[in-house]
């Protein structure tokens, strides 16, 4: 059985249920990246002992590497990484619309050349569901078009309208055929709309009566002010169903999250945690800190003394540090490890706050700590 349920609600922040095949998983979730099927760094297991729910893959590259087709001779995604809890995959459409130079746009899809070999491709809105019927995921997007920001209005109409028709192919194709390793999987509409509050509206209207299992909100987190991209969050969750789950595309920062968790998205995902991580920068209670700083050649503290990861149990800054500085590679697990436990820590809390009826309250000083500190030796 695939639903969504909510457990609580305080002023617009959510805390819900979403049931898939492979596990429920408790809402507000941040989903870790990991682009070909693996998240950098970090195995399964670890993935797991860290408090990792649900893991989102990408369905442009494991359509080229290694195929579908492999994919789908090993039995679906989850069994080929390894990885039995729920996954989400994107479409793959920001993929290919970042390769401007590699694609040519219309309605009826795109097409592209690869960026490891040159060969041509075509990602129609049927097509993208059947890349994803064969990889299996337990959620699958839409094929919709980012616009770049800034864009005039008259191009976040053309990029709404070209999605919405999208939207509707691709739904078509998701009812009409079975899925393929034995077990339901979800599909997810994606709003745009650019900064265009009405666009945004009409776009999430329009999806809404196509009665997807979920909705994401796309072509934020592109460029624009923060101020904006909470104001089109709440112009997109206000006028999305209640009862199905929302998933903000891309974001994002600490902040980020807690401000679009108190408009209503219950589902987030960004490399942000283990790309810093990987460049020895990690998230704490009270802001971030850059372990490659001289003044922690000598600090024997964990970097967060309140943490229970992994990391923190075992390493101290300055073990840490000569990790990063002589670019050993279990430094590059183990601050990613911190980072993801840090992330999955927040939205657990955030949860607590929801269901506790203290959200906003919460929220604010948690914000006001994260920004008191910015902790980065030279």
């Amino acid at each position: 059985m695939i639903k969504f349920t909510l457990a609580g609600i305080d002023g617009d922040a959510r805390a819900g249920v979403l049931t898939t095949f492979h596990g429920e998983v408790e809402t507000p979730v941040f989903m870790p990246v990991g682009t070909q099927g693996t998240v950098k760094a970090i195995s399964p297991r670890r993935l797991d002992e860290v408090g990792t729910a649900m893991m989102l893959c990408n369905a442009y590259h494991l359509y080229l590497r290694p195929g579908t087709e492999i994919i789908g001779k090993a039995g679906g995604l989850h069994r080929f990484a390894g990885w039995e809890k729920p996954i989400l995959t994107d479409s793959g459409g920001f993929q290919v619309f970042s390769l401007s130079a590699l694609r040519t746009l219309s309605d009826d899809g795109v097409r592209f050349r690869s960026h490891l070999d040159g060969f041509l491709h075509v990602f129609t809105p049927e097509k993208v569901v059947d890349v994803q019927r064969s990889l299996g995921p337990d959620i699958m997007m839409v094929l919709d078009e980012c616009p770049a920001y800034p864009c005039n209005q008259s191009a976040a109409v053309e990029s709404h309208e070209r999605t919405l028709a999208w939207a509707v192919r691709g739904r078509e194709r998701f009812l009409g055929t079975e899925p393929m390793h034995g077990y339901s999987q979800m599909q997810f509409g994606i709003v745009q709309g650019s900064v265009f509050p009405d666009i945004r509206r009409e776009s999430a209207g329009r999806l809404s009566e196509m009665d997807f299992e979920g909705y994401a909100i796309g072509g934020l987190s592109v460029g624009e002010p923060a101020y904006l991209m909470y104001e089109m969050t709440s112009v997109s969750t206000l006028s999305l169903p209640t009862e199905k789950p929302r998933y903000l595309m891309g974001v994002g920062t600490p902040e980020n999250i807690l401000e679009a968790i108190g408009r209503g998205v219950d589902m987030f995902d960004c490399v942000l945690p283990t790309r810093n991580g990987r460049n020895s920068t990690v998230f704490t209670r009270t802001g971030k800190m850059h372990l490659r700083g001289a003044s922690y050649a000598d600090d024997f503290s964990p970097i967060d003394g309140e943490c229970t990861c992994y990391t923190c149990r075992n390493f101290t800054r300055a073990y840490l540090r000569h990790l990063a500085k002589s670019n050993e590679v279990l430094g590059l697990e183990l601050l990613s490890l911190h980072n993801l436990h840090f992330y999955h820590w927040l939205v657990r809390e955030a949860r607590k706050a929801i269901l506790g009826g203290t959200y906003q309250e919460w929220m604010d000083l948690r914000i006001a700590e994260l920004g008191s500190v910015m902790v980065s030796a030279g």
